[in-house]
């Protein structure tokens, strides 16, 4: 068996036939030898939940990667000298993250 490679062309309506009828299925090309009978038998349909995730990963993707409103009200408090450190809280957060 032969392959061709087409490019960005398709094949033409004969060799589109004579491939179908090669194959084995003739019922497929019969009305005057038209190949646009042909229905796509693969097919892909989404779940409700697949449809939500690809939503949120698309809300997701618009946030700012920087959320610089943060970024200014710390910038702010240390450049004021009123930063609070919390040793306690740090310590908790780096015992969770090791666990």
């Amino acid at each position: 068996m032969t392959m061709k490679v087409y490019r960005n062309k398709p094949p033409e309506k004969q060799e589109a036939l004579a491939k179908v009828q090669g194959a084995g299925h003739p019922d497929l090309a019969q009305e005057k030898g038209s190949v646009e009978k042909i229905n796509p038998i693969d097919r892909a349909d989404l779940s409700g939940n697949a449809k939500g995730i690809s939503e949120m990963l698309k809300n997701i993707n618009q946030l700012p990667e920087i959320r610089m409103y943060k970024v200014d009200a710390i910038q702010k408090t240390v450049n004021n000298g009123t930063y609070k450190i919390d040793p306690i809280k740090i310590a908790g957060k780096m015992i969770d993250e090791m666990v």
